[in-house]
């Protein structure tokens, strides 16, 4: 899918996005990034960024990811340690990662039970994460969890 490059507002697509204009479910033509901000809602003149990829998984038991973009697959290397594999690499390692964690009863989220996750080794094509757990003593220690969410911008 084509995107806006290193902040280029100017850019003018020449491939079908999946965005429907005026209604009529043509997704064929040039499409400016303007009319991207615009059915994004996005106001300003800040560059947009999209999320390369995403993910929203169960780290418990056998880990399963219940919806993600391009994520190939989770690594379970052990109590609370992640590896998020991407589907197209990303263009090098200088990306921002944004991960929660919880255990949830349905959609309520379980007494004191959130925490961020911690991203580290940071390569094109994973990025490893863990999820921080302080105990009463504060001491931190990894915990698997039913719900994790990991987003990763570039």
């Amino acid at each position: 899918m084509p995107s806006i490059i290193d902040g280029n507002a100017s850019a003018t697509f020449q491939t079908p996005l999946p965005l429907l204009q005026g209604g009529n479910g043509n997704t064929t033509g040039n499409v400016t990034s303007s009319q991207v901000a615009d059915a994004l809602n996005a106001t300003g003149s800040a560059p947009l960024f999209a999320c390369r990829a995403w993910v929203n998984f169960n780290g418990t038991g056998t880990v399963a990811i219940r919806a993600s973009g391009n994520v190939s697959s989770i690594t379970d290397n052990g109590t609370g340690d992640y590896t998020v594999n991407f589907a197209t690499a990303i263009v090098d390692g200088n990306y921002a990662v944004q991960g929660i964690v919880g255990n949830t009863t349905g959609l309520v989220f379980g007494g004191n039970n959130l925490a961020a996750m911690t991203a580290f080794s940071y390569l094109t094509t994973s990025v490893r994460a863990r999820t921080p757990f302080s105990d009463a003593n504060g001491v931190m220690t990894a915990n698997d969890y039913n719900l994790n969410c990991l987003s990763i911008f570039r």
